[in-house]
């Protein structure tokens, strides 16, 4: 089962290669697409000062945090954490780009050497709801996902919040794939009629020939789950150069 993590943090600015730090980190484990309660969420001291219109976004002020650890004494818990999962990230480019500078400098690897994937939800929002706003606060009123309880952008609730907006950002294609895998399951019972596991004797299989109105059917298939899926079906993007319409 792939593991995957609701990831965000709060800096104190904008860019690291400029000084600026991580502060708040936050990750939250989803296995099945539910939430396990596994979580890590750390404080960190950036050892400089936290700007003002940072702290108006994030509410966390310097003696709020001037006794937290350093980000190096915590980096192996954080990459232990992360280790071969996928990382959903809103915006991710912003927090890679933090996360991919202080793993460098204690000496570790980039980001992308520890997850298995990181899955921007910026970009799959923008793919998806074009010309709109797709910010993390917008998603939610979009969804209709209860965010009354934030005041701040805080790392932990980010994250929370990111969960459920995830979730719809992929209901249709997981619905998708949920019913094509019950059409297949109706095939199984056949198959083990033969017994394939047992059989000694070599087994030669024959390629079925497929007509041009079978190709064609699939094809109408294929741009129909792209349709529902606003775009996302590769095997209709891939195809549409070898079919007539």
């Amino acid at each position: 089962m792939q593991r995957q993590l609701l990831l965000d943090t709060e800096t104190t600015g904008f860019k690291p290669n400029e000084g600026h730090r991580i502060i708040e980190f936050a990750a939250l484990e989803m296995i099945e697409r539910k939430l396990t309660g596994k979580f890590l969420h750390l404080y960190f001291n950036p050892e400089r000062d936290i700007p003002a219109e940072a702290t108006n976004v994030h509410g966390i002020t310097i003696e709020q945090v001037e006794n937290e650890p350093i980000f190096s004494q915590k980096v192996d818990e954080i990459l232990q954490f992360i280790d071969g999962a996928e990382l959903i990230i809103h915006n991710a480019k912003f927090d890679v780009s933090f996360l991919d500078h202080h793993f460098l400098a204690c000496g570790k690897e980039k980001t992308a050497h520890y997850a298995s994937k990181i899955i921007d939800s910026l970009t799959m929002a923008r793919n998806k709801f074009p010309g709109g706003k797709n910010s993390l606060d917008a998603l939610c009123d979009r969804f209709k996902i209860d965010r009354s309880n934030r005041s701040y952008h805080g790392a932990l609730i980010d994250c929370e919040l990111l969960a459920k907006v995830y979730l719809e950002l992929t209901r249709e294609q997981v619905s998708l794939l949920q019913e094509t895998a019950n059409h297949v399951t109706t095939a199984t019972p056949i198959l083990n009629q033969f017994n394939l596991a047992n059989r000694k004797e070599p087994l030669h299989l024959v390629a079925a020939k497929i007509n041009q109105g079978e190709l064609n059917a699939h094809f109408h298939y294929l741009k129909t789950l792209d349709k529902l899926s606003k775009g996302d079906c590769l095997w209709y993007q891939q195809s549409k150069e070898y079919i007539d319409e």
